[in-house]
């Protein structure tokens, strides 16, 4: 089995762990009912996309 010859630094470690950062989502406003959505997602909200009424959500009036 093959061995290190020499131990690797915390530098050359932490180098390439450089890119593992966590990054926000980007999020924007539905244009109908104002909620937060992520990009090319349907709103949860309203259950539209692209302004064309994609999903059916159970409102109040139809639940009871």
């Amino acid at each position: 089995m093959a061995t290190q010859k020499k131990k690797r630094t915390r530098m050359k470690r932490d180098q390439r762990r450089a890119h593992w950062k966590v990054e926000i989502p980007e999020v924007s406003s539905c244009p109908s009912c104002g909620a937060s959505v992520q990009p090319y997602h349907v709103c949860t909200a309203c259950g539209q996309y692209k302004g064309r009424q994609v999903l059916k959500l159970a409102t109040e009036a139809t639940a009871k």
